[in-house]
């Protein structure tokens, strides 16, 4: 939907408090394990299936219909990381224990969160986290603050992540959903990777263009067989893959390094916005694209691609004189041994259609990248 402009010689080439909420998942390093987590491993023939950032939330109805059900819905429903139009960090679907009897094929779903207040002798869900996490566990993991976690694995079915959480009350339960949110996201999102990685690459790897890349920039990535190259250049590669709804775009740039105030978030803004206007418009004359950090916020954070220092910025993008925008995500990664920055950025333009997992995949390509 873009078009390329040549450079000009005076450019170098180169619902809010829940964004903050939900954006800490993003960075967050590892779920912890110890000791409100437990980890359980079942045997199970079947294999699990279900879509991506899809929770089957399983607990009984007065607790989805009330505070602790609007709870979950609150974080787990919150917007997503930023888009033009709000979606949902998850999707949720509301599950009791008499669905799954009513319909067994509801038990090889592939994510479960199990949610349980204890304190509830007569709930049959709680019920169901006392034998499988076991007393003696659900003892160790609430001594200290109440209540607690658990991980479990192939529960019903192959390939399946079921995450307990539970209280020795219905205030203890709320705490845990609110405290543990950021780290189940994060283990929930790493178990949707596998497919992630398979969608994207589904029609394979465009080998040939990798290794392209890998000799004109020093950058091994992997690239998915449909993107094109729309620019290579010694500085400045970019992909494309075109549907009938979505134009994706990478693009990667070499920055020179000058000082320390590129790794800022006015830094990488302007490295954006410089590749944008020297490279990105539409059809209509004098239109160039552009960061759009009034609308939505700009969100910037410290983070490593394959090990290396990385700034991490998300948003949204416009082209100045036209309607047009989308969503982008940005990496420039410091190599301190090298005199230039990477620059790496993924963006959308998919009108009317839903952008998060298209975003997703993007983000999942750009963190293969080895520079």
């Amino acid at each position: 939907m873009q078009r390329i402009n040549k450079p000009r010689a005076d450019h170098f080439v180169g619902q809010v408090v829940s964004y903050i909420l939900v954006f800490s998942f993003l960075v967050l390093n590892v779920f912890s394990c110890a000791p409100e987590a437990v980890q359980k491993s079942f045997e199970a023939d079947k294999i699990a299936f279900g879509k991506i950032n899809r929770i089957n939330v399983l607990c009984d109805q007065d607790v989805w219909d009330g505070p602790l059900g609007d709870s979950i819905r609150y974080y787990y429903g919150a917007a997503y990381p930023i888009l033009p139009q709000p979606e949902p960090i998850f999707d949720l679907r509301h599950i009791t224990l008499e669905d799954l009897r009513k319909d067994p094929l509801r038990k090889e779903l592939r994510t479960y969160i199990i949610v349980g207040d204890l304190a509830d002798q007569s709930s049959e869900t709680s019920a169901l986290i006392r034998r499988d996490v076991g007393t003696e566990k659900i003892s160790s993991t609430t001594a200290e603050n109440g209540y607690g976690n658990s991980v479990a694995r192939n529960k019903w079915a192959k390939g399946q992540t079921i995450v307990y959480l539970y209280g020795n009350s219905a205030d203890k339960l709320v705490d845990n959903i609110i405290n543990s949110f950021s780290a189940v996201a994060k283990r929930l999102h790493q178990a949707d990777e596998k497919i992630i990685d398979a969608t994207a690459f589904f029609n394979g790897e465009n080998v040939g263009l990798a290794s392209e890349i890998s000799a004109l920039m020093g950058v091994k990535m992997r690239i998915p067989e449909e993107f094109k190259p729309a620019m290579k250049e010694s500085d400045i590669v970019w992909l494309r893959r075109e549907t009938s709804e979505a134009s994706s775009n990478i693009i990667l740039q070499k920055v020179p390094y000058t000082d320390q105030s590129q790794l800022s978030r006015e830094g990488i803004k302007a490295i954006r916005n410089e590749m944008g206007k020297a490279y990105v418009s539409s059809t209509l004359p004098d239109t160039y694209m552009r960061i759009n950090d009034v609308d939505l916020p700009l969100i910037v954070e410290t983070t490593r691609v394959n090990g290396d220092y990385a700034l991490e910025a998300r948003g949204i993008w416009d082209i100045v004189n036209d309607f047009m925008g989308g969503a982008f995500v940005s990496y420039l990664i410091y190599d301190p041994n090298k005199e230039e920055l990477l620059f790496m950025d993924a963006f959308v333009h998919a009108p009317g259609k839903e952008k998060r997992d298209l975003m997703q995949q993007l983000d999942y390509i750009l963190n293969t990248a080895q520079y």
